[in-house]
């Protein structure tokens, strides 16, 4: 009887790796104003070109443009950061960790080891791809909290080529930080290991879902913008709003700058709302140096297709 409930169950969680993991309809439904390609498991696939352009984009302007669209908890900062004078960009998978409770971690558990699978950390660490982002929420958990140390560290970078958002103590910090190109925004370092015999303090209840990374709500898709000792996450249909914010906004202040070189215009003609003439005459700066600025030359002619001057 019992190995038929179990069978039971696996078949009713066909559609997924494991029940925890977020199905392809629910997570379409929740990204639903996405309108762009997916990934086979329904998570919203930004461009590969947009993730270059996000690597020029600040906290600063990405926040501008979520707050005018309603979105103000994408921001967390207070992290340690291994390689911190380089950017983290990716596409966001998650994981939510809850403290250990024997009866709902051996459930788990069993249906992963039916499937093959050892070592819950593991499990979405299995799904990651290049240009991911491994986002755990792992509440914070200090002594005896690290799920990541080198062993998984290597396998996350081997998988996605990118680092981690991890909301708890990692380990091994000496053997990560020897890893090229992990960057990396972690809560704290502890040498202890999570779920030492008789102490089942943590456990994996949600891959993709919605997660929670300290006062900021994650979804799985969301693009990982991390530098400056900060994490915005930047939900996948906002991404080229906020990408071409920030490409219109560097060339109006590279152009502003210049002219305030040449004494062309005063520091309150340009620190303010430009007059026509102003908009004007950045519109023909752009069309003169078309070749030269640091934004694709195809987003600058849309750029001046919708201008009305």
């Amino acid at each position: 009887m019992r190995h038929i409930l179990l069978t039971a169950i696996l078949l009713s969680c066909s559609i997924t790796v494991f029940c925890q993991q977020i199905s392809k309809e629910e997570l379409t439904y929740l990204t639903r104003e996405w309108n762009g390609e997916r990934f086979p498991d329904g998570r919203p696939k930004v461009s590969d070109d947009l993730l270059k352009r996000m690597r020029l984009v600040t906290h600063d302007e990405a926040w501008a443009v979520l707050k005018n669209a309603g979105y103000l908890y994408q921001y967390a900062d207070g992290w340690q950061v291994i390689n911190p004078d380089s950017i983290l960009i990716g596409r966001a998978v998650t994981a939510t960790f809850l403290p250990g409770r024997p009866d709902i971690h051996n459930a788990i558990d069993e249906r992963g080891k039916a499937e093959g699978k050892r070592g819950q950390n593991s499990w979405p660490v299995d799904l990651l791809v290049p240009g991911d982002v491994y986002v755990a929420d792992q509440f914070g958990i200090h002594v005896n909290g690290p799920t990541i140390g080198d062993n998984v560290g290597n396998a996350i970078f081997a998988k996605s080529g990118n680092g981690i958002v991890y909301d708890g103590a990692i380990r091994d910090i000496a053997g990560l930080k020897e890893i090229p190109g992990f960057t990396s925004y972690f809560t704290s370092y502890h040498p202890s290991h999570h779920n030492q015999p008789g102490n089942l303090n943590t456990m994996l209840v949600g891959i993709n879902h919605p997660t929670k990374i300290r006062q900021t709500t994650v979804m799985a898709g969301d693009v990982v913008l991390g530098r400056d000792g900060g994490v915005s996450f930047i939900p996948a249909h906002l991404v080229e709003k906020v990408v071409i914010t920030s490409e219109i906004v560097r060339l109006r202040d590279m152009f502003g700058h210049e002219r305030l070189r040449e004494g062309k215009y005063t520091a309150g003609q340009i620190d303010t709302r430009w007059s026509e003439e102003i908009e004007r005459d950045f519109s023909q700066w752009l069309n003169d140096h078309i070749d030269e600025l640091p934004v694709p030359r195809a987003q600058i002619q849309e750029f001046l297709k919708n201008r009305t001057w």
